[in-house]
């Protein structure tokens, strides 16, 4: 089913911000998200993600700052006057009505009594047409979920607002819901902000991640960008696990930065260091697990040229599936994460084996030093 796009313009915060009392929830905040797109507002409990959403929604009142959607102040008007609808983790759909009727809510309220073409699409839109007149309590959560969509689109809302939408599903369910939100939302063409605590989840459906942190915005771009160019500690830890490696900058005037980091030395291309990083100062060296290879020491001289190399030694092991996670005592750091696809079990790397791990130099990432190592872990926990 081919939907008709609507076009309503950004969605702009200006200066927008929310204080209780003393506490400054979000801080003054500019933000942007484009018309037609899936923005993912991305933090651990408590860091104003919520709030954010629920100022666009207008259930709260922002403090200061302007929030506009196209050309058109909203700032001031009542949830019920704001072209957005909001879908939250309990979905909240009527127990005495029957699917059809859950979704043809909206329009009925508005004293519209031909319902039947628009809650059909909306059905076919969610697939869920052969349950048209089962009641809520006879669906599964994620069909429930989708009713929730529904309801809310059959409104033709510009912008669909989503708090943590899958939160009350199972971890198979969720994946499996992340693509059909993301497929409603490229069909319908409508702008989806959409909250969660969950890195995957927001990876896998936005085409933009806000990443907050304590009110704030840490980080925002593509979710491969970010995670590849994080640019603060908080976010290489909280988007996913990062080594960070201390170093000496050793030199830093050509296309790479030569660092000093356990008892050797390592390459980083400048392009994705601080623009601050100079000769004598501290980096941290940032790699992820997933980029870094494993060989036993016997076969140091089998690692090709050009690569960094740390030695150590295998602390711990855990097969999960699609991978084995190796913790590695080295030099570098204390406790190096390495993650190995599963593609051929190896025997030879246990708790206790030499080894070197080693990785492409352009796959590392430079941040600055002067901030926290650890910052972002905590929160992922958290959020976890």
């Amino acid at each position: 089913m081919t939907q008709q796009r609507h076009t309503g313009g950004d969605v702009r915060l200006t200066g927008v911000s929310k204080t209780y009392g003393s506490f400054t929830a979000v801080q003054p905040l500019d933000l942007t998200v484009p018309e037609g797109s899936f923005f993912a507002l991305l933090g651990a409990s408590g860091c104003g993600k919520t709030t954010t959403l629920r100022m666009i929604a207008g259930l709260e009142e922002a403090t200061t700052g302007t929030i506009h959607l196209g050309d058109k102040d909203i700032t001031g008007l009542p949830p019920h006057r704001r072209p957005v609808n909001t879908v939250f983790q309990s979905y909240a759909l009527f127990p005495h009505l029957d699917i059809a009727e859950n979704i043809a809510f909206g329009l009925r309220r508005r004293g519209i009594r031909s319902v039947k073409k628009q809650v059909d699409a909306m059905l076919d839109l969610v697939e869920l047409g052969d349950l048209a007149r089962r009641r809520p309590h006879q669906l599964s959560g994620g069909q429930q979920q989708r009713v929730a969509v529904a309801r809310a689109l059959i409104n033709h809302p510009r912008v669909l607002l989503l708090d943590e939408p899958l939160g009350a599903l199972d971890l198979k369910l969720r994946r499996q819901m992340q693509l059909e939100l993301k497929r409603i939302q490229t069909e319908v063409g409508i702008t989806f902000v959409h909250v969660t605590h969950d890195q995957e989840e927001a990876m896998t459906m936005a085409d933009t991640v806000a990443v907050m942190n304590g009110g704030r915005v840490e980080q925002l771009g593509a979710p491969a960008d970010l995670y590849e160019n994080p640019r603060t500690t908080f976010v290489a830890n909280f988007l996913g696990t990062s080594n960070l490696i201390e170093g000496d900058v050793l030199a830093a005037a050509g296309v790479d930065v030569v660092v000093s980091a356990g008892g050797g030395e390592l390459t980083l291309p400048r392009a994705r260091c601080p623009d601050s990083t100079t000769s004598g100062g501290r980096i941290l060296l940032g790699i992820r697990p997933e980029k870094i290879a494993l060989t036993p020491a016997a076969d140091a001289h089998a690692i090709a040229a050009g690569r960094n190399r740390v030695t150590g030694r295998v602390v711990d092991s855990s097969f999960i599936g699609v991978c084995t996670q190796y913790v590695v005592e080295s030099p570098a750091g204390a406790a190096l994460q390495v993650y190995e696809q599963n593609v051929e079990r190896r025997t030879g790397l246990v708790p206790g084996a030499e080894v070197v791990l080693h990785w492409n130099p352009d796959h590392a990432f430079g941040l600055d030093a002067d901030q926290d190592i650890a910052a972002g872990v905590k929160s992922m926990e958290d959020a976890a």
